[in-house]
């Protein structure tokens, strides 16, 4: 198991309740930093489907745009989001809907300057502690 699989599932289980979403969210950091180029490679796939403009709103210092499910699905494809929702142990409509929802947490938080990072990865202890509240505020809303 990688230190990245540990740190993540800790922080799902401590802040996320554990489970699904946290199983997705290692997932989704894991397929991130899996892309060629990384995050870049992510912002690629949005501007390739032609909603760049919501990534670039991520990670900007305004506010975050919204994504719904199907365009995230778009985006992503759904292979990917087949097989982050297998890691879950959800179905795919699920993990789109909250996919959309941790997504633009963690792109905002992996950019608190408003710039992507030079080597394209997901820095796990900056998710950490950008990422963590954030999304323990999401879900408690009842996400």
């Amino acid at each position: 198991m990688s230190v990245l699989t540990i740190v993540m599932s800790l922080l799902g289980k401590f802040v996320l309740g554990g489970g699904s979403k946290s199983s997705l969210m290692t997932g989704l950091v894991e397929f991130v930093n899996q892309q060629a180029g990384g995050l870049s490679g992510l912002v690629q796939r949005f501007n390739t489907a032609g909603v760049g403009d919501i990534v670039t709103s991520w990670i900007g210092k305004g506010k975050n745009e919204a994504i719904d499910s199907p365009t995230l699905q778009k985006v992503l494809g759904t292979a990917a989001v087949n097989a982050l929702a297998e890691k879950a142990g959800i179905s795919g409509e699920q993990a789109t809907s909250l996919l959309s929802k941790i997504l633009p947490v963690m792109v905002d938080k992996a950019t608190p300057n408003g710039e992507l990072p030079a080597d394209g990865k997901l820095d796990t202890a900056q998710l950490l502690t950008g990422a963590a509240g954030a999304l323990s505020k999401l879900f408690s809303k009842g996400g």
